[in-house]
């Protein structure tokens, strides 16, 4: 795991958190979160804003080091919800952290 970049920071987590308002793949509120590779580390994800998903305790530890869509069909969990929901997520959180061009020296 030493060997793998990881650069998610501690304000992009906060904002998955906030962006998901739950656990991502059961929706389950009110529990401690963690942060879930969906892509898992042992098959080349990272700790990486596209790759991190909040996660239930009990969710993280069932996906384990599962690929996300066959471990959602097998717990009968919506993957076309999760799946186009981590999409637009990834995408709005990016657009956020993007430097402003005019921010951006020439």
């Amino acid at each position: 795991m030493a060997a793998v970049e990881h650069d998610l920071t501690d304000a992009q987590w906060a904002a998955l958190v906030g962006a998901w308002g739950g656990c991502a793949y059961c929706g389950a509120t009110g529990v401690p979160l963690q942060r879930d590779c969906v892509l898992p580390i042992s098959r080349g994800g990272r700790y990486t804003l596209a790759n991190i998903a909040p996660a239930c305790r009990s969710c993280n530890a069932s996906k384990c080091n599962e690929e996300v869509t066959a471990w959602l069909r097998r717990k009968r969990l919506d993957e076309r919800a999760f799946l186009e929901r981590h999409v637009g997520i990834q995408r709005d959180l990016t657009v956020v952290s993007l430097p402003d061009a005019a921010d951006v020296g020439p």
